[in-house]
This record gives structure tokens, sequence and C-alpha cells, in this order.
């Protein structure tokens, strides 16, 4: 199982797997808590983990193109939730 994760730097992290969860609950599989959520797409997993100063984003995919294609849509989705901030995410496989 193709893994990758991220770390942003950001003091918002909480707040934005917040905002993320709340948007995909809609439609996924997801939970979350104060520091941590967890979002199951088709053919995936994102690990979401906020510290003081900075986002975990961990991502496990059945296969490699799957998780380039998540890698993609978290980052655009989070990306939109953080419009006054710039986040820098660099996907690093595990």
């Amino acid at each position: 199982m193709p893994v990758s994760h991220a770390v942003v730097t950001t003091t918002s992290g909480s707040r934005y797997i917040n905002r993320l969860c709340k948007h995909w609950q809609h439609k996924l599989d997801v939970s979350r808590d104060e520091h941590q959520g967890h979002v199951t797409f088709d053919g995936g997993v994102c690990h979401m983990r906020a510290e003081a100063d900075a986002l975990h984003l961990r991502l496990e995919a059945a296969d490699t193109t799957t998780r380039e294609s998540l890698e993609e849509v978290v980052a655009v989705h989070l990306k939109r939730m953080a419009s006054r901030e710039t986040l820098d995410i660099v996907w690093q496989p595990a």
C-alpha cells in the first residue's frame, strides 16, 4: 500500500481539519476530534493531525496512481480552506 506524508507549517491545523472533515462528511466516511481527523476516500485514507505549529498529513492508498490523485485532492481542498494563508504542501513517500 503506497503511503505519503506532508508536514504543513501552520498554526491553524485544528481549524483546517475541522473544515475539511465537515466538507467531506456529506460524501465520505469521516471521523474527527479537536486535534485529528480521518477521511476515507475510495481507494485510500487521509490521516490528519494538528500540532501547535504544523498540520501533519498521511495518505495511504490502494496504488501509486490513487495516492498521487488523493495527494492532489487533499492539497487543493486544504489550500481552498486556507484562503487567508499560503500553505506549502510537499508530499513525500513514507
